[in-house]
C-alpha cells in the first residue's frame, strides 16, 4: 500500500484576460501551496480499474467519474499496470477554489508511478495531469508557481515575506457557478501583472492585486463580499477570493484565533505558511 497527501492551493490574484477560440479563458495567477491535504490510500488490486471508496464528503458525482479514477485510466492507456484499490478521504472544500480534486488528480498520477516503478518525468506526469483539468499540472510539483494560458503554463516566482505569516481559510455553505463567474467577466489585460506585484511587500498587495471573479461572484453571492470585508476588519494584510471558489482567505502577522470563533458554522481553518 501507498498514502499520499495531496495538498490545496490559493490562487494569489487572477486575471482573466482573453477568450480563446476553444472556449477556454486565458488566465494570469499565481497558485501558491498550502498545508491543507487530502489523504489517498492506495493497494494494488487483482480486479482490472480502480475501484474508489471516497470519505469525509458526499460528492454528487459518480465515484467512476473522480479524477482520481480518471487519472489511473489515463496512465493504465500509456503503461501496463494492475487494477488498485482506493480510499480518498477528503478533508480539502470542494468548490472551494483551493484545487482538492486536481491535486487528487495529480498525486494519483505520482503514486502510480512511484507504487509500480513506471519511471515517468515530472513533465510526462504534468502532461498527463493537465488533460484531466486547467491547474492539476501544478500539483505534479506544487511549488509557488506563476501560470498562463488556462493554467496549465507555469514558471517559478519569487514571493517575499510570506514565511511565519498565518493564513485564515473561510468557506461559507454556498457553490459558486463557475459559468455564470465567467459570464460576467469582460477579459482584460491588467496593468501590472500579478507575478510582479507578489514580489513586492504584502502590504502593498491590497491596492494592486485583484481576483476578477470578484465583482460578479460578490453580487450574486453577497456573504463572500462581507466575509472578505470581515477578514480585513479583523487585521489581514490581504484578503481574497480563491479562483472561482467559495473560500475567501486572508493573511495575518498573528494567529486570529478570533476568526475562528466568528464563524462556527463554515468550513474554516487557520495555517502557518
Amino acid at each position: 500500500m501507498i498514502t499520499v497527501y495531496p495538498k490545496a492551493k490559493i490562487n494569489i490574484g487572477l486575471n482573466v484576460v482573453s477568450k480563446r477560440d476553444d472556449g477556454y479563458h486565458n488566465l494570469e495567477t499565481v497558485f501558491y501551496p498550502v498545508n491543507v491535504h487530502d489523504v489517498i490510500d492506495i493497494t494494488e488490486s487483482h480486479q482490472a480499474g480502480c475501484d474508489i471508496d471516497i470519505e469525509g464528503a458526499n460528492l454528487a458525482c459518480d465515484p467512476q467519474q473522480n479524477l482520481v479514477v480518471k487519472a489511473y485510466n489515463i496512465i493504465r492507456e500509456h503503461y501496463d499496470i494492475p487494477g488498485v484499490k482506493v480510499t480518498l478521504n477528503k478533508m480539502i472544500p470542494s468548490q472551494a477554489g483551493m484545487g482538492g480534486g486536481s491535486s487528487d488528480a495529480a498525486y494519483m498520477i505520482k503514486a502510480l508511478d512511484e507504487m509500480f516503478s513506471i519511471g515517468m518525468s515530472d513533465d510526462e506526469m504534468r502532461l498527463y495531469a493537465s488533460k484531466l483539468g486547467a491547474d492539476c499540472a501544478f500539483f505534479i510539483n506544487p511549488v509557488p508557481s506563476y501560470a498562463e494560458g488556462i493554467g496549465d503554463k507555469l514558471s517559478p516566482v519569487s514571493i517575499n515575506g510570506l514565511e511565519d505569516k498565518f493564513l485564515a481559510l473561510v468557506k461559507p455553505g454556498v457553490a459558486v457557478s463557475t459559468k455564470e463567474a465567467y459570464a460576467g467577466i469582460t477579459p482584460s489585460t491588467p496593468k501590472k501583472c500579478c507575478k510582479d506585484i507578489v514580489a513586492h511587500p504584502i502590504e502593498t498587495w491590497a491596492n494592486e492585486l485583484r481576483n476578477d471573479f470578484e465583482d460578479s461572484v460578490f453580487r450574486s453571492l453577497p456573504i463572500l463580499g462581507e466575509v472578505k470585508n470581515d477578514l480585513y476588519n479583523r487585521g489581514a494584510i490581504y484578503a481574497s477570493m480563491s479562483g472561482s471558489g467559495s473560500t475567501i482567505y486572508g493573511i495575518f502577522e498573528e494567529r486570529p484565533l478570533d476568526v475562528l470563533y466568528a464563524y462556527p458554522d463554515y468550513y474554516t481553518m487557520i495555517i502557518k505558511l
